[in-house]
């Protein structure tokens, strides 16, 4: 929205500032992480070069901006600000000024920065959003009480503008309202999708939206409840939407047969449609999100790729996120990357369900170091003999290994110990026959 993820607002490429090449690891540039959406490590690098006095031009702008698309308001304030009251300031550092002032609500502020700016497309958009505000303002406090009605229409407007704050107290009143409705229904899908269902559910559809509106609920219902019957409902609405003549070719017509081949499970008819307006969601969460359709037809390498696009915190703690990330990294020979996402989710019902994935898509891998750790752990959870029988599989596939080569002998040790936390009969005469063969190649056990 501001600053271009390649290169700042004026002044041409960034400047090279390798310095001092080092062996080893090589340090990113500010371009590449920027073109991977990694804010976080952008500001790490720059206040990195800042402290040691390799200090990119504009880094102040480039900080802020890096915080604003983490949300980080005040932070991009705090860097705008600064930069303000350098000599010879960027002129654009005011136009960024002036968009952190307006999302944190300081619209006085981000006028009078907004008027300071030089005259861009993003000036004319924010003066635009600041009017249009003040209009709206104006028209709440001059309303009189014969127009109620209208006030509650504005109220109405501005709950949507604002991305549905104030829904619960604004809203239900006007739920006879079409458009109230239709809003109050997309505010309950984040929040209680029984309720949304409720609401939608004796609505005839009369226009694309609405169909679109009921497919989503009754697929949000289905999945919640397990309910086949809703995910059909769904796909039969997305179905009417994405083959009728007045919508086949537009991108919402697009996303519903997107949508209705994914219900169905048929991921390459998915990709077909998702590829043909890809273009135009490249840096959006929840399309890319939607891509595991990617790597449910085996090009797990692309899917990874498209996955850790992802910045939504929401989504990349969801467990649909985690076991295909993790599926691809197992498939994409990463595994000690799918058992680190595995330590850093708390104990439940998904993360057991993840060691399950880890345990069996390693052992189909051949990838049996991490399979047996997983199958150790469910052990442990579960006394379940199918779990100790994939355990004792895993551990025999790295002895192979180890025999030939292809596994550090010194794994064995762990081996052993994964064995030993065991109390299966099998497990004497399996550590009998590993220790032989340690002690004869001379392999501390």
């Amino acid at each position: 929205m501001m600053l271009s993820r390649a290169k700042p607002a004026v002044g041409g490429d960034l400047p090279h500032t390798d310095r001092r090449k080092k062996k080893g690891r090589k340090i990113p540039k500010l371009e590449e992480l920027l073109s991977q959406r990694d804010f976080t490590g952008a500001i790490t690098l720059l206040e990195f070069k800042r402290h040691v006095g390799e200090q990119e031009e504009d880094t102040n702008l480039w900080i802020g901006y890096c915080a604003f698309h983490l949300g980080d308001y005040k932070r991009a304030l705090e860097e705008y600000e600064n930069a303000t009251k350098e000599e010879n300031c960027n002129p654009e550092v005011w136009v960024n000024l002036a968009c952190t002032y307006f999302f944190l609500g300081m619209y006085k502020q981000a006028e009078a920065a907004g008027f300071k700016a030089p005259k861009s497309r993003l000036q004319n958009r924010l003066l635009f959003h600041l009017a249009h505000k003040a209009e709206l303002k104006s028209l709440m406090d001059n309303a009189s009480s014969s127009f109620e009605f209208a006030k509650e229409l504005i109220r109405h407007n501005l709950v949507v503008f604002r991305g549905g704050e104030g829904a619960l107290q604004v809203l239900p009143p006007l739920v006879d309202v079409p458009e109230a409705r239709l809003n109050l229904v997309i505010y309950y899908l984040r929040q209680d999708v029984q309720e949304a269902y409720n609401l939608i559910k004796d609505l005839e559809p009369t226009t694309p939206q609405e169909y679109i509106l009921k497919g989503v609920v009754n697929a949000a219902l289905g999945q919640e409840m397990g309910s086949r019957d809703h995910m059909k409902i769904a796909q039969q609405f997305f179905q009417l939407v994405g083959g009728s003549a007045s919508e086949c070719d537009t991108i919402p017509g697009r996303q519903c047969m997107a949508s209705c081949f994914f219900l169905l499970k048929q991921f390459d008819d998915v990709l077909i449609y998702l590829n043909s307006f890809k273009n135009y969601f490249y840096n959006d969460d929840i399309f890319n999100f939607n891509y595991q359709a990617k790597a449910a037809t085996g090009s797990t390498s692309e899917g990874e790729e498209i996955f850790l696009l992802i910045q939504s915190e929401k989504l990349k703690n969801d467990y649909i996120y985690l076991s295909w990330l993790a599926r691809c990294y197992i498939m994409n020979k990463k595994p000690r990357l799918a058992w680190e996402l595995y330590l850093k989710m708390e104990t439940s019902g998904e993360s057991f369900s993840l060691l399950q994935l880890i345990a069996n898509d390693c052992y189909r891998m051949g990838q049996f170091y991490y399979s047996a750790k997983a199958f150790d752990v469910l052990e442990r959870l579960d006394p379940n003999p199918e779990y100790w029988e994939g355990k004792r599989g895993a551990c025999v596939g790295i002895f192979q290994m180890i025999l030939a080569g292809r596994e550090p002998k010194e794994t064995l040790r762990e081996v052993l110990h994964l064995l030993r936390s065991t109390g299966n009969s099998q497990v004497e005469y399996i550590i009998r026959i590993m220790k032989k063969w340690a002690k004869e190649n001379r392999v501390p056990v």
